[in-house]
């Protein structure tokens, strides 16, 4: 009887341990699942305003923007949609380096491409999810990546970059601007996710501050892309006189994009409370994802002020794990309540004069 008994725990000994290299594999398959978190170590603040040089700036303009951002490692660019006069550069040599990933700013350009193409209309909806639809006010709202990747797939990667190039991705944004950089744009698609990643990331893309800041102002007048100048001088500002780059052809789908930019701020990833400028309007699109161990949150925008003056703000964070869009958006409310609250815009001394045309 002890002799069948150790016969059997014999056998189930063996048993156990021939599976044991089994379930050593099911544990390492799982270990290989769980996605480890990034790592970012870039702080995220600090003093953006150290080497700024604040000469020709909107004074006023620059303390409410310098307030808003406070110690976060991030920088500000407010302009003139009418103008395309900078106002203030908060954090200058963040704003005015060789550029970042523009994260999901970048679905404003794959959304005007797939409606001009005819793929879409504002109606239209693409299943995202296995039991979820949205249509493109939906996707811009709620920055949904399934969404603009089967629309970049779509286009295919020469019309996505023709879009944005359209738009200013890639060239310079500023009218001789010292120390300007013009970004990047791929001339392939990147080999991280192809065009997909790119129509809804950003892959491969580097954009500026300027470039967005510029491209809001477009969308703010109805198509006129200027060139921001940024007067430093009494003489640069006695003789400025607007730039206007090219007339963008997006008056046509401006109800449908605009439509999207502010359902952002109304329910979507950049909403704020409406009740701090309720007198004007907000618009504008978030953007979030990590680059070079640093979390990048953006907001590009535009408002029109109780005085009727409009206004680009664009907020670029740069640090830690707590960075999104959304914490770009509350910055930038902050800024067009200050605004809109206590200060109407300084005029230019060309205010009424017609913009120079360079084509």
């Amino acid at each position: 009887m002890r002799r069948s008994s150790a016969r059997s725990w014999s056998v189930l000994l063996v048993f156990l341990l021939a599976l044991t290299p089994v379930f050593d594999l099911h544990a390492a398959a799982k270990k290989k699942k769980r996605r480890r978190a990034p790592r970012y170590t870039v702080p995220s603040v600090g003093n953006p305003t150290e080497k700024d040089v604040a000469a020709g700036e909107d004074p006023a303009v620059r303390a409410l923007a310098v307030q808003a951002l406070g110690n976060w490692n991030g920088s500000v660019v407010v302009s003139e949609a009418d103008t395309g006069r900078i106002l203030t550069i908060v954090n200058q040599p963040q704003a005015l380096s060789s550029g970042f990933k523009p994260c999901s700013t970048i679905k404003v350009a794959v959304g005007l491409g797939a409606l001009e193409e005819g793929l879409i209309t504002g109606d239209t909806t693409l299943k995202v999810a296995r039991r979820e639809e949205m249509n493109l006010t939906e996707a811009m709202a709620r920055s949904n990546n399934p969404f603009f990747e089967i629309l970049g797939k779509k286009m295919g990667f020469e019309k996505v970059s023709a879009y944005s190039r359209l738009l200013g991705f890639g060239e310079l944004a500023g009218y001789l601007i010292d120390g300007e950089y013009p970004g990047t744009f791929p001339m392939s698609p990147p080999a991280n996710g192809g065009v997909g990643r790119m129509s809804s990331f950003g892959e491969g893309i580097k954009v500026t501050p300027l470039q967005l800041a510029a491209l809001m102002g477009a969308f703010a007048n109805g198509g006129r892309l200027y060139y921001l100048q940024y007067p430093r001088t009494e003489e640069e500002r006695a003789s400025f006189r607007p730039r206007v780059k090219r007339h963008l052809p997006i008056q046509r789908w401006l109800p449908e994009l605009r439509a999207g930019m502010e359902a952002a701020v109304v329910y979507g990833t950049a909403r704020v409370s409406t009740a701090s400028f309720s007198e004007g309007q907000m618009l504008g699109k978030t953007g979030t994802c990590g680059e070079d161990k640093a979390k990048l949150g953006w907001f590009a925008s535009y408002g029109e002020l109780p005085s009727g003056k409009k206004v680009s703000v664009v907020v670029l964070l740069r640090g830690g794990r707590s960075f999104s869009g959304s914490k770009a958006a509350q910055i930038a409310a902050e800024i067009y309540k200050g605004l809109a609250d206590t200060h109407q815009l300084a005029g230019t001394a060309a205010a009424g004069s017609a913009p120079a045309s360079n084509r």
